[in-house]
């Protein structure tokens, strides 16, 4: 395999920051009933991760016209007129990048079978960078209510970040859309779902690898795993997977996770225990409507947890075609309020997820905090799931947090300090984890963009993501804006994830090259 050359990172972005995905949203059936599926005998497997159809070429829209490869100069030009200073991120484009969308058949949450769809990005070009077996980077992509999501449209933030990330440095990149998003014929998404999305995305994996000959992807025998956000959890789940379900079949050089909810438990724990985040009355819905058709009877009806008033429709709300702020005008959800103005606990700094118009009934709140008093999880960093909830939400976190096993390849997980949207108590706790079990800190790092600047290999990239930081809020503030209000609201999206993207390049970069 010819090396990964490593990029110069001389330019720091001082322009507004990507925003990396958009929150999308969609339409309820007020005819649906109440999801309550008994989970059917597990099936056959035999169609998990064979095609349906053949790989199709996806063209890329140019101001000058559509083009089926996108070449480093235009590339540059698509980057710097979606956001201006972009390229100062991602560095300058090397290969020619074309992109492809292939259908492939996986499970659902009952292990049923069901169809999804992955992009895959191909490098091409006279750099060596670009020529002979390129490794394989399977990447999943951030939380999205917008069932339209396709990682084969460079036209939106993500999927052109990706490619300018790493299919442009010479990775061939498989991205799958997951089940339920971008023409697949699942009702809803297997959300934060450990075991099917990890399953959705070896079988994406399975299916690009079958037609990487026929699209001239020279692949090597290199695999690193990544993802951010809700890709982060599918990301380390998957890496799992790979290693204690699959090892006769993919062997991962590394990983890297970048800002998930991987202690799923403890982020509900301090949900529910008067410390909601942003987006709660949005993403929560969508990880109980997951829970609920896997079979983990989180209750009997919607009516049990939701307000009436948002009760019905729920289960079919996301994804869909509406993003967030049209469904909240649509007033089929609270904006952002999560529990009542006088449910108890409340945290210091989380008024605004309490009031009159709340999403989250008091008593299915108080279920919840009972089974917490009862039953305390989350009491040591080597046994943090050591406990037995009886409450069915926190049996299904439980279930779903990943941290049960010990890596055996090389990790960095990536986030910031301050993010609002998954917590870096995340990070921490996982880094935690991994190495009370014996990871060693040359094969675990836990890189915070927010900390102190050190002499590292990622000491370029803290500067360059503080700095963007502050020309925000100095940018919001000129212009008569909250700043800190600005980077708060883009911190999740649009400031960590461009940054760790970068950071993970590097880790993958210095992995490949040992």
């Amino acid at each position: 395999m010819r090396p990964l050359r490593p990029l110069c990172h001389t330019s720091l972005l001082l322009s507004l920051p990507l925003l990396l995905s958009a929150c999308g949203g969609g339409g309820g059936n007020p005819g649906m009933p109440p999801i309550i599926q008994p989970t059917p005998p597990t099936p056959p497997v035999s169609l998990r991760g064979t095609l349906i159809g053949s790989a199709t070429r996806v063209p890329v829209a140019l101001p000058s016209g559509s083009v089926n490869t996108l070449d480093p100069t235009p590339f540059t030009q698509l980057l710097e007129a979606a956001q201006k200073g972009s390229s100062n991120i991602t560095g300058t484009p090397t290969c020619s990048v074309t992109t492809y969308t292939l259908k492939y058949h996986t499970v659902d949450s009952t292990a049923q079978d069901t169809d999804a769809s992955t992009a895959i990005m191909v490098p091409s070009g006279s750099d060596s960078s670009c020529q002979g077996g390129r490794p394989v980077l399977l990447y999943a992509h951030g939380t999205s209510v917008l069932k339209s999501t396709d990682m084969a449209n460079l036209a939106a933030t993500e999927p052109r970040l990706v490619a300018a990330m790493y299919a442009a440095q010479g990775y061939i990149v498989v991205a799958p859309n997951y089940a339920g998003y971008a023409g697949s014929s699942l009702a809803y998404h297997p959300y934060l779902d450990a075991t099917q999305q990890a399953d959705d995305m070896v079988d994406a994996l399975r299916a690009a690898r079958q037609v990487f000959g026929a699209i001239g992807a020279q692949a090597s025998n290199r695999l690193v795993v990544t993802g951010y956000s809700q890709g982060g959890f599918v990301a380390l789940a998957t890496q799992r997977a790979m290693q204690t379900k699959y090892a006769s079949e993919f062997a991962v050089t590394a990983a890297a996770p970048m800002s998930g909810p991987y202690a799923l438990l403890q982020f509900g724990d301090n949900i529910f225990g008067g410390a909601p985040t942003m987006g709660s009355a949005a993403f929560l819905p969508m990880l109980v409507t997951a829970a609920q058709r896997a079979g983990a009877n989180i209750y009997s009806s919607p009516s049990d947890m939701y307000e009436a008033k948002y009760a019905t429709g729920i289960e079919t709300l996301f994804p869909g075609t509406l993003g967030i702020g049209d469904t909240v005008a649509a007033g089929k959800l609270p904006n952002d309020v999560l529990f009542a103005q006088d449910s108890l606990p409340q945290a210091s700094g989380y008024a605004s997820s309490f009031g009159a118009d709340h999403l989250i009934k008091t008593s299915y709140r108080n279920t919840y905090l009972s089974d917490l008093q009862a039953t305390a999880c989350n009491t040591s960093d080597a046994s943090p799931l050591s406990c037995s909830p009886s409450q069915p939400l926190r049996k299904w976190l439980l279930k779903n947090d990943l941290r049960t096993y010990t890596p055996s390849v090389p990790i960095l997980l990536c986030g910031g300090d301050q993010d609002p949207l998954v917590p870096y108590q995340n990070t921490e706790a996982a880094a935690a984890y991994f190495k009370a079990q014996g990871m060693s800190s040359s094969a675990l790092t836990a890189l915070n963009l927010d900390g102190s600047i050190g002499l590292d290999q990622y000491s370029e990239t803290r500067v360059a993501f503080q700095a963007a930081r502050q020309a925000l809020r100095l940018a919001t503030i000129a212009a008569g804006g909250d700043g800190d209000k600005a980077v708060r609201d883009s911190y999740h999206a649009g400031l960590v994830a461009p940054f760790c993207m970068r950071a993970t390049r590097d880790f993958f970069h210095s992995a490949l090259n040992r």
